[in-house]
């Protein structure tokens, strides 16, 4: 009978990370499946809850940073992560000393500062967006 609860728990765990798809609980159903082979071969409950808990969590320590990092790797950045590494075009000179400046990009007109305050952009130059705080791009000159 307690092989059928470890099948239960990993079509659950199975379930759950299909309807998330954010690698959450596949770890946790590899566990189940290690306690699950456990179990049919004869195992003690002890050992099956002993396999469940160290294969879970040796799958979530040592391979999700990777596996993140290459099922995520093609994800575009939304929002304002996706604005950090573009080019924004002064629209009003930056001078951090007198708290002005602004910049468009992806046609918004955004509030910036610069990175460094004795940096100054004036309107026209193109500048790197390298943070945003709030509502202000932080930006440096662009080199070239």
């Amino acid at each position: 009978m307690t092989a059928i609860y470890w099948l239960i728990g990993i079509v659950v765990l199975l379930v759950i990370e299909a309807l998330t798809l954010g690698l959450t609980t596949i770890w946790f159903a590899g566990g189940a499946l290690a306690a699950f082979i456990a179990c049919v071969a004869g195992g003690s409950l002890v050992l099956q809850i002993i396999l469940f808990v160290a294969v879970s969590l040796v799958l979530l320590f040592f391979t999700r940073p990777l596996a993140k990092r290459y099922i995520n790797k093609d994800t575009e950045k939304t929002n304002v992560d996706g604005l950090i590494g573009r080019q924004a075009r002064v629209t009003e000179r930056i001078d951090n000393r007198r708290e002005t400046g602004s910049a468009v990009i992806l046609g918004q007109t955004w509030t910036a500062r610069a990175v460094q305050d004795d940096m100054i952009l004036e309107p026209g130059e193109m500048g790197e967006i390298c943070a945003v705080r709030g509502v202000k791009l932080i930006v440096k000159k662009t080199e070239g």
